[in-house]
């Protein structure tokens, strides 16, 4: 039996993964029906959410943040700011729009518990790179796997309900979609052969057990 996983250490030694796209960040009622065109011209879309962190037993907060990545742009919808108006709740919702992303349903349980949303269309990363022997389920160590590049988590546990999203704190939001991208075209070109991989490697009972 083989899999392929990654150490931290190895992930730390990496170069930082950068993102040079456009960020647009949609805070306002207005801004939706242009985002949305333009996401609903695209072949494919990446996906993530921000949630701000709890510090404390039993506290939750709502999905503060959705990020929908193409190629060259991403935009960051502000939900605290305006919920999820109609237009971008149909896109979410359409079987026909490809969205791809990491731990699908697991932004959608959090989702869900704020708006009755019935996502379609959606591709889940854990289940491809399963199929590829990766081990990994977390989006920084399956890039590194991919691509040999860190994905800085630095911003995460900040706070996404802030007044102003950080240029940091958006970077770091619109990484997390277009990644997504990154990872689903590699496999689904044929660019990553498993046995290649340099970690790559034979799973001995310990691992196992």
């Amino acid at each position: 039996m083989f899999e392929i996983t990654i150490d931290k250490e190895k992930v730390n030694e990496m170069p930082v993964l950068t993102y040079a796209g456009d960020i647009y960040v949609v805070d306002s009622p207005g801004q939706v029906n242009a985002a949305v065109a333009t996401l609903r011209k695209q072949e494919l879309v990446g996906f993530d959410t921000e949630t701000r962190p709890s510090f404390r037993r039993g506290e939750l907060h709502k999905t503060a943040l959705i990020q929908l990545a193409t190629e060259h742009e991403c935009f960051l919808f502000r939900l605290n700011k305006i919920g999820i108006p109609a237009k971008l709740q149909s896109y979410l919702e359409d079987a026909s729009c490809a969205k791809v992303g990491l731990s699908v349903h697991d932004d959608f349980h959090t989702m869900q518990r704020s708006y009755p949303l019935n996502p379609g269309g959606f591709i889940e990363l854990q289940e491809l790179v399963r199929s590829f022997q990766i081990a990994e389920m977390g989006l920084q160590k399956i890039y590194a796997i991919l691509f040999g590049q860190k994905i800085s988590k630095s911003q995460r546990l900040t706070n996404w309900e802030a007044s102003t999203l950080s240029e940091a704190q958006q970077h770091y939001a619109a990484i997390d979609a277009w990644a997504c991208i990154n990872i689903y075209k590699k496999l689904r070109d044929g660019n990553f052969i498993p046995e290649q991989s340099p970690y790559y490697h034979k799973v001995v009972s310990e691992d196992i057990e």
